[in-house]
């Protein structure tokens, strides 16, 4: 028996009190952050951590994601919390473990590139509350976009952390574009950057096992600073890959409690804690205070989020991701979208034509912001191209896209899109070439001048700069200007089961509670009916309680006294169910009359009686309205600034004329085909 196997024995037999490792493999935990996200449309309430805080504390986490991504912008528009609190209450409970955010570079936590005052001042903010590691990317791997902030991580003191976000254009990596070139270099870079850790960002689990052996060997060769990896499970191969970067030397990887693991999130931490456990790659981690976590996860916290869980597949798994390469969260917007427009069927089509759109905008990564641009440019394109025109209806993002506002992409943008997407843009038709936040006019002054009299609070600044309409609504909920709707308001294990009860009730045809009465006994009067409804009929009987009907007939004039007859009716086997009534005869018309008569037309929409109704072609919430009413338009100018899936539209004049009516605020959500004005 090999001195290996021997001591990897006494490790499992004395769990416990095993020894230190050598060389012992460092885990993140993403539950708090991407894990609600990737499962739970970024939901999770600041009150749901608390529970397992402190529990999570003592584990011996490298780090804890606590924050950024998705959760600054579904905070304070979903959950009527401010983003800024959360830190400062979960720093009250985790004493001992670093807590992590993911910051989109100049995007910062929003959907475009940000001037450098912002970018500033939020990672000055971000470091005064709490965080320690700031996981920052670019959607291009264009690292022009890490120059602000990572002076300013650098100047508050704290771990930047690089990270390469993992693309492919093949199946496995290699390739023109993404290979193994591709990532070393990106790392220099990096290295360059003074950067304390440098991750690799497989978003959407397309991550191969082998290739992330020979990935992760290479970097190791290549440079000294410790190799993070962040893999999601979406595909499933995730898992595998963990183990097979573990064994090339990677430093540190992602996991989630296993009750926040699997589908489009990320592997559970036990099975890799019990996998290496005895070796010199052993966690150290105690498994009994992991269960423990996950109990009260399972009990106090997922209840009340399982809603949100797509149940709809039995697969825990979506080899497709390994086809169009959608990340969860971007596959889940494009569902939602086409949902909504009554156009699921064609989310095929959406897939054959993602990946040309993705080669026109210079094969860009998926993740977001750039996964939100590709996926929403190719919803529109399905549903709104002909064979006329492509890219009738080219988004605000794709045009900063184009101009150079993203940065640099790949490889160059489709010159004929290009210039169609810049054809009338604001800031110019020749693109940049510098990085992008040598063009961004500072922000937050004029943001303090909107926000008087509301706010001078620095925190409350920053988060309106970054999203003005939801902002600005949050804040309103914020200072008691306007009452919050019941949709933000906090779900409770007593709505659960309360739910749960009346889905229980339905499920037992109990859902309408009925006063329990004698029957009586049916008298010799009792006549039967036929009740047609539609193309149904239902047999009915009516008796009078008090003996037979008395029954007057008055004849028209010029007949006789006597009432027509009904026909006998045709005998029935007592019990036969009544069957469905076949059409009656229809009376021949008079010759003036031959023709069917048509249907009553729509009553128009009041909205549109005057005029000609500029019409939401999508669901979404408005941003802005370009003109007022009594503005004069011509026909194509915007007058609209629709938001769909994160994502800017202006929508165009259909006539020329003069603005009658325009019909919803700004932050007002509307349906498709809703009348947004009325051109006259």
């Amino acid at each position: 028996m090999s001195d290996h196997f021997t001591v990897k024995m006494q490790a499992i037999n004395d769990y416990d009190n095993r020894p230190k490792a050598a060389n012992p493999l460092k885990i993140q935990d993403l539950t708090l952050r991407d894990g609600h996200q990737s499962l739970f449309a970024t939901r999770g309430r600041t009150e749901d951590m608390i529970p397992v805080a402190e529990m999570m504390d003592e584990i011996g986490f490298w780090g804890v994601e606590v924050w950024g991504g998705a959760t600054f912008d579904t905070m304070h528009r979903f959950l009527n919390e401010d983003p800024w609190q959360r830190l400062r209450t979960l720093k009250r409970y985790f004493k001992k473990t670093p807590f992590s955010m993911l910051l989109r570079g100049q995007n910062i936590v929003g959907y475009r590139n940000y001037a450098d005052d912002v970018a500033k001042a939020f990672v000055e903010k971000a470091a005064e509350n709490g965080m320690d590691i700031f996981r920052t990317f670019d959607a291009l791997n264009d690292f022009r976009n890490f120059e602000t902030v990572v002076a300013a991580i650098k100047d508050c003191g704290k771990h930047f952390q690089g990270c390469i976000c993992y693309s492919l254009t093949e199946p496995r990596m290699g390739g023109e574009v993404y290979n193994l070139d591709y990532y070393i270099n990106k790392a220099r870079d990096l290295e360059k950057m003074a950067a304390d850790s440098i991750c690799i960002k497989d978003m959407a689990g397309l991550m191969a096992p082998y290739d992330a052996f020979e990935l992760i060997k290479t970097l190791k060769e290549t440079t000294n600073i410790p190799i993070h990896l962040h893999s999601h499970f979406t595909s499933g191969m995730a898992p595998m890959t963990h183990l097979k970067a573990v064994e090339a030397g990677v430093d540190i990887i992602d996991t989630c409690m296993s009750s926040y693991a699997y589908r489009t999130s990320h592997p559970a931490v036990e099975p890799m804690v019990m996998s290496l456990i005895g070796t010199n790659r052993d966690t150290g981690f105690d498994i009994k205070k992991l269960a423990n976590i996950n109990m009260v996860l399972e009990k106090e916290v997922l209840p009340k989020y399982k809603h949100l869980l797509d149940d709809s597949k039995v697969s825990i798994i979506d080899i497709n991701v390994l086809l169009h390469q959608t990340p969860g969260g971007m596959l889940s917007n494009l569902v939602n979208q086409l949902r909504e427009m009554d156009a699921l069927d064609r989310i095929n089509e959406v897939y054959a034509e993602l990946p040309r759109v993705r080669k026109d905008l210079g094969q860009i990564p998926l993740v977001t912001p750039t996964s939100q641009i590709v996926g929403t440019q190719t919803v529109n394109n399905v549903l709104f191209d002909d064979d006329d025109e492509d890219y009738k209806m080219i988004t605000a993002q794709v045009k900063d896209l184009c101009y150079g506002l993203y940065g640099k992409t790949a490889v160059p943008i489709n010159s004929k899109l290009q210039k169609k997407a810049l054809k009338g843009y604001e800031r110019g038709s020749k693109p940049i070439t510098c990085r992008p936040g040598e063009v961004l006019e500072p922000e937050l002054e004029k943001s303090k001048k909107e926000l008087e009299g509301l706010t001078s609070d620095m925190e409350d600044i920053i988060l309106y700069t970054l999203y003005p309409v939801t902002g600005k609504k949050f804040l309103m909920w914020k200072y008691g200007k306007e009452t919050p709707p019941d949709s933000v308001k906090p779900r409770t294990l007593e709505d659960v089961k309360q739910e749960e009860e009346l889905i229980a009730k339905a499920k037992a045809g109990k859902l309408v509670e009925r006063e329990e009465k004698e029957l009586p006994e049916k008298s010799e009067y009792a006549r039967t009916f036929n009740v047609f409804v539609d193309d149904e009929f239902y047999e009915v009987s009516v008796d009078e309680p008090d003996g037979p009907p008395m029954v007057t007939y008055a004849p028209p004039a010029g007949q006789s006294a006597a009432p027509p007859q009904p026909p006998a009716p045709a005998a029935r086997v007592s019990g036969a169910p009544a069957r469905k009534a076949p059409p009656a005869p229809k009376p021949k018309a008079p010759a003036s009359e031959s023709k069917p008569a048509s249907k009553p037309a729509p009553t128009p929409a009041a909205a549109s009686a005057d005029g000609t109704p500029l019409t939401a072609p999508m669901p979404g919430m408005i941003i802005s309205y370009a003109k007022k009413v009594g503005d004069t338009v011509e026909k194509g100018d915007p007058v609209v600034v629709l938001e769909a899936m994160k994502m800017e539209n202006s929508l165009p004049a259909p006539v020329s004329g003069t603005i009658k009516s325009i019909n919803f605020n700004s932050g007002d959500s509307v349906s498709k085909n809703d009348v947004l004005c009325v051109i006259g």
